[in-house]
Order: structure tokens, then C-alpha cells, then sequence
């Protein structure tokens, strides 16, 4: 089995690095037992104006990444519903090898039309969308706009796979409720129906994890057909220690409710795979 981190971030010109290393991060990956994963772009202007890039900027940050190591590190591109033209720069990306696109909800819902209109263009583009949800711990007033039931809205999205970041935490059983919905009770017949994944990443420390690692395998919902692990780690100064901690609790957890070596694959390798539409084989 090999284990990827599906929750990555980089921020470019960081104090860490001038340049985007991919052999350094694959090293430092491997002392933590992890093969490889997602790496998310620095995000637009217009989700941070200060820390934020140009599209091309992105583009030009997810390619020192990945070129050439595409088969471990898939890029991700952060993208807002703000932008000028994000529907064709959407296209441009895909063409280029973006693999599924980041978006926070730091200023709008996710439900409004501006973002509803690029949840039906990565459908149609046939690519994932990798939401934050939860509080968000951004120096601003914007956790309102990441309580999952937000999320509802996107039942009537064709074809649409989604990722709902940190489970929803601190509102873990609201994100567990709405994938009952999502997965019993769609709104879509069964061959468009969106399908929504659960990001394992922290989120939800130690005490509360353990609760919600309880009621994922508790549940019978076959939610581990939707789980996939992260850890939110930089690219930049990818920490082995930190992504180890969360591997070794998740599978002390996992050891202590009896969960099968079938289902972890999936959790740390599977899902993944079906979510991005890569065929291993």
C-alpha cells in the first residue's frame, strides 16, 4: 500500500526555499512513510492580497512542483470565483495537467451563483473540487461561510466530486449528517449525482479525532469509501515528525476499532485514486 497526502499546501517565497524542490519534499515525504500527494498552488489575489499570485504565477509555481514527477505530486490549483475569466482559466489549467482545484470560502458562500458556476465547470472539466471546511483560522471573521450544511446546496450539481476539508471540524457530526445526505437521499439519479469525500486532515486534534474516528467506522455508512487522509503540511518545509504524528494516531484508532488493512488501502490510497481519476494500473 502506498499512502499519500492529499492535503498540501505551498506558499511561494517562503524563508524556506527560493524554488519549488520536488526531490526535497519527496525525501522528507518518505521519512514520514508517505509516497506522495497534492500540492495546492499559492492562492489568488483575491483570496489573500498580500500573500496571494496572478494565475500565471500559479500555474508557473504548480509546474516547478510536479513536472516530471506527476505519476507522486498532482497539482492542484487554488482558485476564487472573483476572478477575471476563472471559467476559461479553469480550461487553461486543465490542458496544462492541473489535476483539481482548491477553493476556500473566506468571503462568499458556497452556494452563491459566482461559485456554483465553477462547481459545474469542474464538472464538466471532469475534475475534483478540494473544499476547506469548518473554522477558519485566517485572522478574519469567515468561519460562518464553512459550516457544512452550506454545502447542501451542491446536491443538484451534476457529476460534481467534492472534498469537505478537515470533516467540518469543530462541526464534524453536521459534515458526517450531510454525507448520510449525499450518499442516501440524493437529489440527482444515481448517475449524476455528486459524490462527496471526507479530508481526514487536522482539524479535529487529538481528543476530538478519536470521537470522530469512532463514529466514521461506527456508522456502517461505508464512509470509508469517502475518506481520504492529509495532513496540511507545507511543501516548502514539508514536516516528517508532524505528518507522522497523524499517521500513528490514525492508525492507533484505526487498530483500536478493528479496521481492515481493505479499508485503510483505501482511506490512504484508493480514494484518492478515484477522486483525481487516476488509474494506477
Amino acid at each position: 500500500m502506498k499512502i499519500y497526502d492529499m492535503h498540501i499546501h505551498s506558499w511561494a517565497r517562503t524563508k524556506y526555499m527560493e524554488k519549488p524542490d520536488p526531490e526535497a519534499i519527496l525525501a522528507n515525504m518518505a521519512q514520514a512513510g508517505i509516497y506522495g500527494g497534492c500540492i495546492f498552488s499559492n492562492p489568488p489575489k483575491e483570496e489573500h492580497p498580500v500573500l496571494g499570485s496572478s494565475f500565471e504565477a500559479r500555474m508557473e509555481e504548480l509546474r516547478g512542483w510536479t513536472e516530471g514527477y506527476t505519476h507522486r505530486l498532482f497539482p492542484i490549483l487554488w482558485i476564487h470565483p472573483d476572478e477575471e475569466n476563472i471559467p476559461e482559466k479553469m480550461e487553461q489549467a486543465v490542458a496544462a495537467g492541473v489535476m483539481g482545484f482548491k477553493i476556500i470560502c473566506n468571503n462568499f458562500y458556497v452556494y452563491e451563483e459566482k461559485c456554483m458556476r465553477l462547481l459545474r465547470k469542474s464538472a464538466e472539466l471532469n475534475k475534483p473540487v478540494l473544499f476547506h471546511s469548518g473554522i477558519l483560522f485566517d485572522n478574519q471573521v469567515a468561519s460562518q461561510y464553512n459550516r457544512p450544511l452550506n454545502w447542501e446546496y451542491l446536491l443538484t450539481v451534476k457529476n460534481l466530486k467534492f472534498s469537505m476539508g478537515h470533516c467540518g471540524w469543530p462541526w464534524t457530526d453536521e459534515c458526517l449528517a450531510l454525507y448520510g445526505e449525499f450518499k442516501f437521499a440524493p437529489a440527482l439519479p444515481k448517475e449524476e449525482a455528486p459524490e462527496m469525500f471526507l479530508d481526514l486532515t487536522a482539524g479535529p486534534q487529538e481528543p476530538y479525532r478519536k470521537d470522530l474516528m469512532e463514529k466514521i467506522y461506527g456508522m456502517s455508512w461505508g464512509i470509508d469509501d469517502h475518506l481520504m487522509f492529509g495532513t496540511d503540511c507545507s511543501a516548502d518545509h514539508y514536516n516528517p515528525k508532524y505528518a507522522k504524528k497523524w499517521l500513528d494516531l490514525d492508525g492507533a484508532a484505526m487498530d483500536g476499532l478493528n479496521v481492515s488493512a481493505e479499508s485503510r488501502q483505501k482511506v490512504y490510497q484508493d480514494n484518492l485514486m478515484r477522486f483525481l481519476g487516476i488509474d494506477e494500473k
